[in-house]
Order: structure tokens, then C-alpha cells, then sequence
């Protein structure tokens, strides 16, 4: 995919304005809500716990509530997962970025990592939310990450995704492009993890990415402006 020569509202739609720090005071995820109301982002992402207040901050702003779940290790039970899924759309939230039993995987469960997958997915359809599949691919090999886009493409996931952004590193644009071969044109592939510039942004989106998660949004925006 290429992105227009225009300006921040283009790269806008793309992103996923992130706070998931430990340590977000309520006053950052209000100044992230306003700051994804101005630039009009595709979505704020936080942890559970600040789902609630973001979908009040952004109520008739279009800008989507999303959350995370397993996170950041993937390492829960597919039950609780499930859970947690209900919890934050009861709470708000209408996308849902789960992390994939990566154990599992590496032990060749795919049966357990399907499974764990299709919790999520089924709870998250049942409340009307999408559901956006993070592989980890920092820890994978690249037949791991195929196997995992193909897990997700079963279990009907809207997304595949391919960081938590607290592992070794972060996207990379030929993740991107791997994910995108695997999973085709119709399911999308959101890259995260360590994109901080409009040229990083551009480098995703030109390899086959159709939403960024990136915490610094904003610089991203300004410097497509400049562009």
C-alpha cells in the first residue's frame, strides 16, 4: 500500500494513538484523549483499567476505544482472556488487541494457540468488537510467525499484529510485509513497536501495514505536516 503525499489527517487515520505504560496518570490518558480528538486518530489504545474513562473523554468523537488483553505476555488462560475481552467492551472499548499463548507456539500447540485465539474472538464478536492478534514477532521465527497469522486468519481475527512493544524490539517493515503475504488483502495488519517518525510510519504502511500503534502520534502527524 502507498500513502498520499497530504498532509497528518492521512497518516492520522492510521494510527492508534498508545499510552500503555504502567505508570499513566489519569491527566495523560485525558491529554491522550484530547490530543486523539484533535488530530482525529483511529483509536486511543490503553490498558483495561483506563478503557472506561477514554470511552467517556471520546464519546461522539469517532475516535475507537481499543484495548489490550493477555498483556503483555500472552501468558494467561484462555478463559481469562476471554473475560478480560468482555469486561473492557462492557466497559467501552470496541477493539480488542489480544497477545497469542507464545509458548504454545513455540511448543507446536497450535491447537492451544487456536483455541486461545477463537476465546477472544467469539467473546469480542458477541459484544460487537474486532479483534487485532499480536504474534510478538521479536520471538519468533519466521515459519513461527507464518503459523500465527494463519491461527488468527482461522479463528477469524480482524487484525494480525506485530508487537506488544515491551519485548526485545519492535516492527520491523519486512514483519509487515511477511504478515501481509500470509494473510492476503482482506484481513489487516497493524504494526507497533518502536515507530516514531512519519518515515518509520510511511515504511510500514508502504509494506503492507493498514494501522500503526505508535505512542508518539502526534510528532508523527506534525512531521507529515511538514511534508
Amino acid at each position: 500500500m502507498t500513502l498520499p503525499d497530504s498532509a497528518g489527517a492521512t497518516i492520522a487515520s492510521f494510527i492508534d494513538h498508545t499510552l500503555l505504560k504502567p505508570d499513566a496518570t489519569d491527566a495523560q490518558i485525558a491529554r491522550l484523549c484530547d490530543e486523539a480528538r484533535t488530530y482525529r486518530f483511529a483509536a486511543v489504545c490503553v490498558n483495561p483499567a483506563r478503557v472506561k474513562r477514554c470511552a467517556q473523554l471520546l464519546t461522539d468523537s469517532g475516535v475507537k476505544v481499543c484495548t489490550v488483553v493477555g498483556f503483555p505476555l500472552g501468558a494467561t488462560r484462555s478463559e481469562v482472556k476471554a473475560f478480560e475481552t468482555q469486561r473492557a467492551i462492557a466497559d467501552g472499548a470496541t477493539e480488542i488487541d489480544m497477545v497469542i499463548n507464545i509458548g504454545a507456539l513455540k511448543d507446536k500447540n497450535h491447537a492451544l494457540v487456536l483455541h486461545d485465539m477463537a476465546a477472544v474472538v467469539e467473546a469480542a464478536h458477541a459484544g460487537g468488537a474486532l479483534v487485532k492478534v499480536i504474534i510478538e514477532t521479536a520471538l519468533l521465527t519466521d515459519d513461527e510467525k507464518v503459523t500465527a497469522c494463519r491461527l488468527a486468519l482461522e479463528a477469524g481475527a480482524e487484525f494480525v499484529k506485530t508487537s506488544t512493544g515491551f519485548a526485545v524490539s519492535g516492527a520491523t517493515a519486512q514483519d509487515v510485509a511477511l504478515m501481509r503475504r500470509t494473510v492476503g488483502p482482506k484481513v489487516g495488519v497493524k504494526a507497533a513497536g518502536g515507530i516514531r517518525t512519519y518515515a518509520d510510519a510511511r515504511k510500514m504502511i508502504e509494506a503492507g501495514a493498514t494501522r500503526i500503534g505508535a505512542s508518539a502520534s502526534v510528532k508523527i502527524v506534525q512531521e507529515a505536516e511538514e511534508h
